[in-house]
């Protein structure tokens, strides 16, 4: 009986099960992962603008701070 039973854990599939994978489960864990990479990319999106806009204050402090100190 042991050479016929399956000998990974009780979570693991047999190599040669005939089970197969669930196609609503597969549909579920594609959705998410869209749903966490659109979230990701509005994270990215909102610290680039943010980067930029940092830069840009940068930019215009370094040009009109030395008037004001000079004079």
């Amino acid at each position: 009986m042991t050479m016929l039973t399956h000998n990974g854990g009780p979570l693991e599939r047999s190599l040669y099960s005939s089970e197969r994978p669930d196609p609503a489960a597969a549909a579920a864990a594609a959705a998410r992962l869209a749903m966490i990479k659109r979230f990701f990319m509005h994270v990215l999106m909102l610290l680039g603008t943010g980067i930029t806009m940092a830069a840009i204050m940068a930019l215009k402090v370094a040009v009109y701070l030395p008037r004001f100190i000079h004079r």
